[in-house]
């Protein structure tokens, strides 16, 4: 197996890891299952007053194949990490399998689509949904099963589908929602942007070397022209700092005693999470886009991402292009857009050997970073997208 199929596995991976059972079943024992799956955590969060996020669970449960609910703003994210953090923030008290499970579709429509292995397939279902009030904004927290480096069931040499992108023009259509935000870990591509803070962009970009390197979409930049409402990010990066602990990265020294060193072991800096912005060239180009690949990509201080993008992940380009197909199609409905992503590996030391050894430590770090801060930096990424939602509903919308 070569280097860019391994890593192609480590992507399905890593997007699976923390599925149970009950995830997967459209009506879960809630009675069996972990306590943390069924109740968000408390994270002692203080919102300034009126800003708080509000749960709004329905009188009675919806069937699973009833329509999406309208709301202003959706808040759409991938993982059981990402959905745990966004649970924690945006719906206390009602954990991962207390969101309402969404089918619709699914069996006429994408069931096909989707390869027989991926985790859609085994649950029968789009993703899962729970309605939040934000100040005067509905909000609506969606977890996908569906994902661009899960699904793909080969057409051609290079071509796949990707079931997402209608899963995309299903919750614009159903919801009519104004703004869209995707959210979730990444890999850091810049050396200062480290473990915790979170990218902010209005940009994305296909970046696509295995199963979609022939698309059309392949290499193709998408923008969103959305004026960001800034006024509480700074609410949000107070909040994010209390967590600053749980980013604490581990004194290092040579794996075994094999390797001639003496001395204590060498401590890292402290991370204290910060948000970054592309919008008026804050911290990085305007519309610096984030980039997508078809495989598990990684931030390293000689392959310089940096230049093209704002950090790396595995699925948001696609969001992009679902708006370019509404304008290209003159639809009379055309959400606006952004790009919420959290540094859960940090750029990675490039001078580290990778193919001329069968232990390839640049992966094998960066994978390690993206387990063991999965969450803790999904909440940080999870509270941006609350200081952004917040901001808005302060703000109201421009209908000029």
């Amino acid at each position: 197996m070569n280097d860019l199929d391994q890593r192609v596995d480590i992507a399905r991976d890593l997007l699976s890891a923390g599925i149970t059972r009950a995830d997967l079943e459209l009506s879960p024992d809630l009675a069996a299952a972990p306590d943390g799956a069924v109740l968000a955590a408390d994270l002692g969060l203080v919102f300034p007053d009126g800003l708080a996020p509000v749960p709004q669970p329905f009188d009675t449960e919806p069937p699973t194949d009833a329509p999406l609910p309208h709301a202003d703003v959706v808040v759409i994210t991938w993982t059981v990490a990402e959905q745990n953090a966004l649970a924690d923030v945006f719906t206390r008290g009602f954990g991962r399998l207390k969101w309402y499970r969404y089918t619709r579709r699914f069996e006429e429509h994408y069931r096909p689509l989707i390869r027989r292995s991926a985790p859609a397939f085994a649950a029968g279902r789009l993703g899962s949904y729970f309605p939040v009030k934000l100040g005067d904004l509905d909000v609506l927290c969606v977890k996908s099963e569906l994902h661009l480096n899960q699904d793909g069931v080969k057409t051609g040499e290079g071509t796949a589908t990707l079931p997402v992108r209608d899963f995309f023009h299903q919750i614009v259509e159903e919801v009519q929602p104004r703004v869209i935000a995707t959210i979730g870990t990444s890999g850091s591509v810049f050396e200062d942007f480290p473990l915790g803070d979170v990218v902010v962009t209005r940009g994305a970009k296909f970046r696509c070397q295995k199963e979609f390197r022939n698309e059309e979409f392949n290499d193709r930049t998408f923008t969103s022209e959305w004026t960001l409402p800034l006024d509480r990010l700074a609410d949000a990066q107070t909040m994010m700092l209390d967590f600053s602990d749980r980013l604490t990265e581990p004194p290092l020294g040579p794996p075994s005693t094999r390797y001639p060193f003496e001395g204590p072991l060498i401590e890292p800096p402290a991370n204290a999470p910060a948000i970054r912005i592309e919008q008026d060239e804050r911290d990085m180009p305007e519309f610096h886009p984030i980039l997508t690949t078809d495989y598990f990509e990684y931030g390293t201080s000689t392959n310089k991402l940096e230049l093209e993008g704002s950090a790396v992940e595995m699925g948001d380009a696609v969001l992009g292009l679902t708006v370019a197909d509404l304008t290209e199609a003159g639809a009379d409905h055309i959400p606006d857009w952004v790009v919420v992503r959290n540094m859960s590996d940090p750029q990675i030391n490039g001078a580290l050997p990778t193919r001329e050894f069968r232990l390839n430590p640049q992966t094998m770090w960066a994978v390690a970073f993206y387990e063991a801060y999965g969450y803790w930096t999904s909440v940080c990424g999870a509270l941006t997208t609350w200081g952004l939602v917040a901001g808005l509903a302060e703000q109201g919308f421009d209908d000029a």
